[in-house]
């Protein structure tokens, strides 16, 4: 909005600053995270009067978990409340990609409030069911993805190359779209802990901010080898805003949780960062940079397949990260290093953009 009005009045004075795409960024992060700060208290007690109860905590779970209930829900409203008011403050409201990516962002944010709500009024860990989610999700997704190949194409790309491995046309939507979905969930299964899954959303929010910056740059993508998508830059002032609004949401979130994200946050956050990557056509890197999200998930997946396969479980308890509270690591001590994790993860993630 702000840079619709700056244009129109032709950047006068101060206003030029809005041609810059870091100033428009930084101005993101900081309105989004002022925005967190404000709602967040107010916000916060609105959802302990509204859920009475709070999020069911899982009775198979570890027995420190039970000291949760109660803790309310749905914080990943103020997550998109603030998330979106400073985008749509700060965006080129003519391009497509970011409301590409907002659709998918708000899309993922509406299944998981459905999904949360569920529970809380039932008083259930079961929710939404798992096939109607999923169904929605590649509804969303596929539209999204539709939107993105008609202006960007088809062409896949792999990490360490420079040149485009396959044309996968309109197929390429089956594969973006897949992207954005396993992505939101894998995202969703890692907010277990207090702050495990916001401060890796940051971390990978910051990696593409960097990625679509440079995709966006016809001279450095040219430099670095990497696709030049055009309007792709506009996508850190997106990126910006998910780490202020994830900031001011962890300020609440730290432990003790004040409140939890739920699905609202996480799957919204995480096909936010899918479709982020599919625009930028570096979709096998955000496997590198969001490691520990699809490290989270695949523990899922082999504990399930094992476990009907043979009765056994390979982990104590999925997903991960209950495993090594299970070996008897505080909740602080997995937190932090998954974090450390996920630090190096986007740095090696980085690193394939030069190394082409």
């Amino acid at each position: 909005m702000l840079y619709l009005i700056a244009e129109q009045l032709g950047f006068p004075g101060v206003l030029n600053l809005i041609r810059y795409l870091s100033f428009r960024t930084g101005g993101a992060v900081a309105t989004a995270l002022l925005i967190g700060l404000i709602i967040g208290p107010r916000f916060i007690g609105w959802l302990r009067v509204r859920q009475g109860k709070g999020q069911p905590i899982r009775a198979d779970g570890p027995q420190t978990h039970l000291a949760k209930r109660g803790t309310p829900t749905m914080g990943g409203l103020m997550i998109l409340t603030a998330l979106t008011v400073s985008l749509l403050l700060w965006m080129d409201l003519s391009n497509s990609y970011v409301w590409a990516v907002l659709a998918v962002t708000l899309g993922f944010g509406l299944i998981g409030f459905l999904d949360d709500y569920d529970k809380v009024r039932k008083a259930s860990t079961a929710g939404v069911s798992g096939r109607m989610r999923l169904l929605l999700e590649f509804a969303i997704a596929g539209f999204a993805a539709w939107i993105i190949v008609r202006q960007n194409g088809g062409l896949l790309y792999l990490p360490f190359l420079s040149k485009p491995v396959a044309d996968l046309g309109m197929f390429y939507i089956v594969f973006a779209a897949f992207t954005i979905v396993a992505f939101g969930n894998a995202v969703n299964l890692t907010d277990g802990l207090d702050g495990l899954a916001s401060m890796p959303v940051i971390i990978a929010s910051v990696a593409f901010m960097i990625i679509v910056y440079l995709a966006g740059n016809a001279k450095f993508a040219a430099y670095l080898g990497i696709p030049h998508v055009p309007g792709a830059g506009d996508l850190a002032i997106m990126c910006g805003a998910i780490v202020g609004a994830v900031l001011a949401f962890l300020w609440f979130n730290a432990p003790p949780a004040a409140v939890f994200m739920g699905d609202t946050g996480s799957l919204a956050l995480g096909g936010a960062l899918g479709a982020l990557s599919v625009v930028a056509h570096h979709e096998i890197v955000l496997g590198i940079i969001g490691g520990l999200f699809v490290v989270e998930a695949m523990s899922v997946i082999i504990q399930v397949f094992f476990f009907k396969r043979t009765g056994k479980r390979v982990f104590k308890m999925a997903p991960i990260h209950h495993h090594f509270e299970q070996l008897g690591w505080s909740e602080p001590t997995v937190v932090i290093r998954f974090w450390i994790i996920a630090l190096v993860l986007a740095l090696a993630g980085l690193s394939t953009l030069k190394i082409r």
